[in-house]
């Protein structure tokens, strides 16, 4: 097995070595890196009469060639300074080897055929497969097919009622904006022309005749970065083209919103559509489309709750809501007349966050409890059937399928163990392993540990630490700790085969539940939004100075990493407190908070940020945080390597372009400040196995040498 020596060991153990001793020295810092000249403009901006200077808006072009000569610049001397970490090679290869292993996802039923996603192991996207009455599986659609570097990728599969017709959607470099095939599922025949420019969409049938789906207008500047701000229903009737699609909603007065999706029951009678212009509430309507030329009706008229429709008896009408129940119950309503004073509850709330699906005949509440999942099973009537006993502690996800199935299957994962699937029979309650994880990783050699920490204001927030066991708390120890603090996004244990490689290498892995995020319902969600943001930063501050108090590390060891949202929190943390980590590791993050609203649907991010336009006072908080903005002249910073890709179009890369600017322009300390810009890659969903083992690979090798690591050795 493999494993890290410190610098500091190193040296005893080559002192007793016939070979020549060597040391990486001063070929870690910055003071070795030559980076590449970033012109200043001139442009000034001014809000609430004060004056911010923007010299590297330049950058947010991503049109033109100085920004594409720039971003190659860039990414020579990132790759020329990953290219000597001597162990960086070793480490590629021993992430290729734990990600070998076949993965398969939960069967489906659609028409005359069971599917299901599988992966050998290395294929750079999953394949669908498809097998009838037991027999053999065939391969029914192939990813790896749509392009020749595994960089077009399968983002939706959707089913016509009978099961004959399958609607998918691509997504070309990582892009958000799909192209939309149907598929006759016999012959595998493509049907009539491909919808293009689809954007922040499902794909809802109805019957066999066509499907709903979303999207905005083309913008008439830049495709990946131009603003979004209409969204729009369309209603596709099969062999007809794009051009004749009805909108269904979003033109009329009164209608435009950021956000519109839609979906239709199960039994063909009613259509549902979310209209939102945040990310967080929406409006619902509902549509009866056995009625001719029927109008909306609005279930819920405004956006101060959140409420989605879970399914529908007849008339009776299952909404599950956090409208009076900021942990979420699920409620009971007559289509005939669906507002919020003729709701009854059916689940009702609790202490801990509901989620709710139906399959079988049955609903299944899904709880969080400090992050951990529980799952109670219930009548439509509300009436507890059982508590279902899982497998472990940890996520489970599933419990979904159809009115008639007659097995679910759910997965369950954590840190430490990869995800399994599990067949469950509804009416016994009895659960049985259908396909267990191939992975080679062994659980019970490390440890997975919840703790509650205390943050800047007393505060309690729970932290999952997760390492081999036998480490010793001694403060030496290689540590990463991950967040997000945001958009109601709950980080519930899962495995990573990156996370498992750092842990078998000695590392420790810790991901705390800060504010902002969804794992104490609407309440912990706002507690990190807008001008209580800094709460967020604070949490993840805490976080790493217990890590420390507790000796699982020192602040030479200590790596911050968060991607989107999460690049902000790393990027926010990085510039107000540079002494707490030796790395950092912002990923796709929302940097310019400025900005951040004036480039594609970033605007609807406003509930959890607010904006610069907003009032005074919010500008003023934004800027006191904003990454960007807050890279000061003569700070040391930590050794940091951001990362991004040149076809992000939901946090756009101008974002990391800019404070890869400021920080090689400002920056005193001798830790190495760099952009690694993975090209024909988007905000992360669809990339290819081979682009994430590169770009995984390079962020533990760039982590541990600047921690002052120079040598993996075999024991």
């Amino acid at each position: 097995m493999r494993v890290l020596v410190p610098l500091a060991a190193l040296a005893l153990v080559t002192a007793c070595s016939s070979e020549p001793t060597t040391t990486a020295q001063t070929a870690h810092y910055g003071e070795q890196v030559s980076y590449p000249e970033t012109k200043q403009g001139t442009q000034v901006d001014t809000y609430f009469g004060t004056q911010v200077a923007d010299p590297y808006r330049w950058l947010e072009d991503d049109t033109s060639q100085e920004t594409a000569a720039w971003v190659q610049a860039q990414n020579k001397v990132t790759f020329d300074f990953l290219e000597q970490i001597p162990f960086r090679a070793d480490i590629r290869e021993k992430l290729a080897q734990a990600w070998n292993f076949e993965r398969v996802g939960a069967p489906f039923v659609e028409g005359e055929y069971t599917y299901f996603y599988k992966n050998d192991g290395l294929q750079n996207q999953f394949v669908v497969y498809r097998q009838k009455d037991g027999g053999e599986p065939e391969v029914f659609l192939d990813p790896n097919t749509f392009s020749d570097d595994g960089t077009t990728s399968l983002a939706t599969l959707s089913f016509s009622r009978d099961g004959s017709l399958a609607a998918y959607a691509t997504s070309t470099g990582g892009s958000d904006w799909r192209t939309v095939y149907v598929m006759d599922v016999e012959t595998k025949a493509l049907i009539g022309e491909p919808l293009v420019d689809v954007k922040f969409s499902g794909i809802s049938w109805y019957k066999n005749e066509g499907f709903y789906y979303s999207s905005y207008d083309r913008p008439d500047g830049s495709y990946l970065s131009e603003m979004t701000d209409q969204h729009k229903l369309y209603y596709h009737k099969l062999e007809t083209p794009q051009s004749e699609d009805q909108v269904v909603f979003g033109l009329a007065e009164g209608e435009k919103h950021r956000y519109v999706g839609a979906g239709v029951s199960d039994d063909d009678k009613y259509l549902f559509v979310s209209a939102a212009n945040t990310t967080s509430g929406n409006k619902l309507f509902i549509k009866d489309l056995t009625v001719s030329d029927s109008s909306f009706v609005a279930i819920v008229d405004n956006e101060d709750s959140s409420t989605t429709p879970v399914t529908n008896q007849g008339s009776t009408l299952l909404l599950a809501t956090n409208l009076d129940a900021p942990n979420r119950r699920l409620i009971q309503v007559d289509a005939a007349a669906p507002q919020p004073e003729n709701w009854k509850d059916v689940i009702a709330e609790t202490e801990q966050v509901l989620n709710v699906s139906y399959g079988a005949g049955y609903l299944f509440a899904r709880y969080m409890k400090d992050a951990i999942s529980q799952v109670k099973q219930y009548s439509y009537a509300g009436e507890l059937v059982r508590d279902i006993e899982l497998p472990g502690v940890g996520t489970v996800s599933g419990f979904s399928g159809k009115k008639d199935a007659d097995t679910l299957y759910f997965s369950f994962t954590n840190y430490i163990n990869a995800s399994s699937i599990y067949a469950f029979d509804p009416d016994a309650g009895e659960s049985s392993l259908y396909f267990k994880s191939g992975a080679q990783f062994n659980a019970d050699d490390f440890v997975s540990e919840q703790v509650f920490y205390t943050s800047k204001d007393g505060t309690q927030v729970p932290m999952i630490i997760s390492y081999k066991k036998g480490l010793e708390r001694d403060g030496s120890n290689p540590t990463i700790l991950y967040g997000y603090g945001g958009f109601n996004v709950s980080l519930t244990p899962s495995f990573s085969v990156v996370n498992a490689v750092w842990m078998e290498l000695g590392g420790v892995y810790a991901v705390p539940n800060i504010r902002g995020g969804g794992e104490y319902g609407r309440a912990w969600h706002e507690a990190g939004t807008q001008q209580n943001k800094q709460n967020v930063f604070d949490d993840f501050i805490a976080a790493g100075e217990y890590l420390i108090a507790e000796g699982y590390t020192s602040s030479d060891k200590l790596a911050l990493r968060g991607g989107s949202n999460g690049g902000l929190l790393v990027g926010a943390v990085m510039t107000q407190r540079p002494d707490l980590a030796r790395v950092a590791l912002p990923a796709v993050g929302v940097l310019d908070m400025l900005r951040y609203h004036t480039f594609t649907a970033g605007a609807g991010w406003a509930f959890d940020y607010g904006t610069s336009e907003q009032s005074e006072d919010m500008f003023k908080y934004l800027l006191n945080y904003s990454p960007v903005h807050n890279v000061k002249e003569g700070v040391a910073y930590p050794a940091t390597m951001i990362t991004t890709a040149d076809h992000d179009d939901r946090v756009v890369p101008a974002h990391s372009f800019k404070f890869a600017a400021e920080l090689q322009a400002k920056d005193a300390g001798v830790h190495p400040q760099l952009i690694r810009i993975d090209v024909n890659a988007g905000h992360g969903a669809g990339m290819p196995t081979s682009m994430l083992i590169d770009r995984a690979a390079d962020i533990l090798s760039f982590s541990l040498y600047n921690m002052g690591y120079n040598q993996l050795t075999t024991e």
